[in-house]
């Protein structure tokens, strides 16, 4: 079961929400906070798998709750899945290094919603590929002279790499598989050592690191 912790700042959103994912089978809605600090204070309490984080509210906003959050003893095992609209927000990359695992359009589906709750529970891949991109793009454009240093990268092996730039051009590990013609639990093993050297949570933060130390650009392909 997939204990979920909404948080937004509208009332009736949050219950459109928690209506939406309790009616799920293996979801339940263990708790709903109106801002960031309430948030804070009830994933503490509840322990949810995953909290679905609004970014603008009033006080502490998404992006700091989701800092705070992720910061709490326990929480390795918790993902954050950041609400935007992506016309006005652009703090989006800010909360995925924060350390959110994911990030939902606000005009999404039902469908992609639920979609997206168990995605980002398993860690298994960013969603909507073709957005991800798009803000990649962007938030790289913003952030071109603040390059992270190589030295970073140095301890994966040749093929750690590869699997690592694969991540970031948005391929399942059954895609990384079939692309190097090995077996999916060879490139689960390369995964983990790739998260393990580069003390990533999931791959998310995998991204991030890819394009921030130049390992990929944005508009290349895998």
């Amino acid at each position: 079961m997939i204990r979920v912790l909404i948080v937004d700042d509208q009332t009736i959103v949050r219950a459109g929400f928690a209506a939406l994912l309790s009616a799920q089978p293996d979801i339940t809605v263990v708790g709903e906070a109106g801002d960031g600090r309430e948030a804070v204070q009830l994933a503490s309490l509840r322990h949810p798998d995953v909290v679905v984080m609004d970014i603008r509210m009033p006080g502490m906003d998404g992006i700091e709750a989701t800092r705070r959050i992720l910061a709490q003893p326990n929480s390795d095992s918790l993902r954050v899945l950041v609400l935007t609209t992506f016309d006005v927000d652009e703090y989006v990359y800010d909360a995925l290094a924060a350390g959110a695992s994911g990030f939902l359009l606000k005009d999404a589906t039902a469908d992609e919603l639920v979609s997206a709750v168990r995605v980002v529970a398993r860690g298994d891949s960013l969603l909507a590929p073709q957005v991800t991109g798009r803000l990649i793009q962007e938030f790289t454009k913003q952030r071109r002279n603040q390059p992270r240093p190589p030295a970073e990268l140095a301890s994966l092996t040749a093929r750690e790499t590869e699997v690592l730039v694969l991540i970031a051009s948005g391929l399942s590990n059954a895609e990384i598989a079939a692309r190097l013609v090995v077996s999916e639990h060879t490139v689960k093993t390369h995964v983990a050592r790739v998260f393990t050297k580069l003390s990533l949570r999931d791959r998310a933060q995998a991204v991030v690191l890819a394009y921030e130390s130049g390992l990929i650009t944005p508009g290349a392909g895998a």
